[in-house]
């Protein structure tokens, strides 16, 4: 290494390679972690769905009559739609939630800008 090299201007610019790359890694983390905890959620989600419909089948065999499989038809069917909305609550949630990790570790990874 040359004497007159300036080895202290270098390393500001190390060290905030070093937080880029620590908020990177920790934002990828974050990241999988919520896709794993949303995997598990959905997945227990399908299975209520089979339940459901088992359910319902079960149902249908044991009825002596047009109505009774009707009511076990309309019951259901809301049942499955009210599963929907909770999807739909949850979905929104989920991606709530990765858009404000994601934002906060890349706002709070960029350097701070003068008079800001």
């Amino acid at each position: 290494m040359a004497s007159g090299t300036p080895t202290g201007s270098i390393d500001p610019f190390l060290a905030f390679g070093r937080e880029q790359t620590k908020s990177a890694l920790s934002l990828q983390q974050e990241v999988l972690d919520a896709y794993e905890r949303a995997s598990r959620v959905w997945l227990e989600r399908v299975k209520s769905e089979l339940d459901l419909w088992s359910e319902l089948a079960e149902k249908l065999a044991a009825t002596h009559s047009v109505n009774d499989a009707l009511e076990a038809c309309v019951r259901s069917g809301a049942q499955q739609m009210q599963m929907t909305v909770t999807d739909g609550q949850r979905l929104f949630d989920e991606c709530r939630e990765v858009t404000q990790r994601v934002t906060h570790m890349l706002t709070n990874g960029l350097p701070k800008k003068e008079g800001i």
